[in-house]
């Protein structure tokens, strides 16, 4: 729900789930021991969270609005929103 004010999220996500120091494993087709690789391509994934969260919150408010004012065809819905501005400044 939004009264016109800039919409603000907040968001949290957890660490990448990566270990400095390589953990024992054992190969699934050998069958024998050997320390899994380090690996780590990325140290900071907040960048990457954002843009994944910028384009759930655009579906989001693309959703709603077309609740809103949705139709059959750009040009309804079109129709539908300036009807509501319309509205709106008449009132």
């Amino acid at each position: 729900m939004s009264n016109g004010m800039p919409i603000i999220i907040r968001a949290a996500m957890k660490p990448i789930p990566t270990l400095k120091n390589p953990m024992a494993s054992v190969d699934i087709h050998t069958k024998k021991k050997f320390r899994a690789a380090y690996e780590r391509s990325d140290t900071c994934a907040v960048p990457a969270a954002s843009i994944i969260g910028e384009a759930v919150a655009a579906t989001v408010i693309a959703d709603s609005f077309l609740d809103k004012f949705g139709g059959d065809s750009v040009a309804e819905i079109k129709r539908n929103y300036r009807g509501y501005l319309k509205q709106i400044r008449e009132f």
